[in-house]
């Protein structure tokens, strides 16, 4: 792995979001339109973090070989972040979706919680740099105890989101790499490749919309190019399709 400077992060500023579930990651990450929701306010101490349970290793053994290969259970992760502002919106992502609106305009604390169900998404911003964390599809509830301890600080909601599988993705969520350059073409091959040289490989197949095939006319037998969720896409000679070309 080759050292780069500008795949380094200090957090400057951020925003998380919600949008309805399956909500594609939009095109500008800096300016996130509709569906996209920002949250609110969120704490400047506790900016971000991911806890996780299960992964646990069992080793697998033969009677020739004691330690033959490992296995590993499951695991489940959590986004964590501090929501600061206590509208009706933000009190329903910590004590839950069903949270009824009472007639006097309060929030009532439903005895059995259900949580918000989104996607979701936490843009943090560097000065010319930006990154990503997206899920297409994740639980959003509360993740600690709340507590007001002073007069000094503004009080928080600990939000957790749990990433959950969408669809027929092999995978949760999605974190965008730093330090490259976003691939603005693709030449047919088999597979084939992304341009300009060292561009990050497009997330998915909604990615792939701002992205010149080459040729523009119809890709030939076997010819795809393999994304970053490893699903693989041709062009048809009119748009992106998925799979290779049979």
């Amino acid at each position: 792995m080759a050292i780069n400077d500008d795949a380094t992060l200090v957090v400057g500023s951020g925003n998380y979001l919600t949008a309805p579930v399956g909500t594609t990651m939009p095109a500008d990450l800096l300016t996130p339109v509709s569906p996209w929701q920002n949250v609110g306010h969120t704490s400047l101490e506790d900016i971000f973090g991911i806890t996780s349970e299960g992964g646990e290793a069992t080793t697998i053994g033969s009677l020739q070989n004691k330690s033959l290969r490992t296995k590993y259970s499951a695991r489940t992760e959590t986004m964590t972040f501090t929501l600061q502002q206590w509208d009706t919106a933000a009190l329903r992502l910590y004590f839950g979706a069903n949270a009824p609106i009472l007639p006097d305009g309060s929030v009532g604390v439903p005895t059995d919680p259900e949580p918000t169900q989104s996607a979701f998404m936490a843009v943090f911003v560097d000065g010319e740099n930006h990154f990503a964390f997206y899920a297409p599809r994740a639980e959003i509830y509360r993740a600690d105890d709340m507590s007001i301890s002073d007069t000094e600080s503004l009080a928080g909601l600990p939000i957790g989101v749990k990433p959950m599988a969408y669809g027929s993705n092999v995978w949760t969520y999605a974190i965008t790499p730093l330090g490259g350059t976003l691939a603005t073409g693709a030449t047919a091959g088999s597979p084939g490749d992304f341009t300009p040289d060292g561009a990050v490989t497009p997330a998915d197949l909604a990615a792939l919309s701002s992205v010149l095939a080459t040729p523009t006319t119809a890709w030939t037998t076997g010819q795809h190019v393999v994304l970053a969720d490893s699903t693989k896409a041709y062009w048809n000679g009119s748009a992106w399709v998925a799979g290779q070309v049979a």
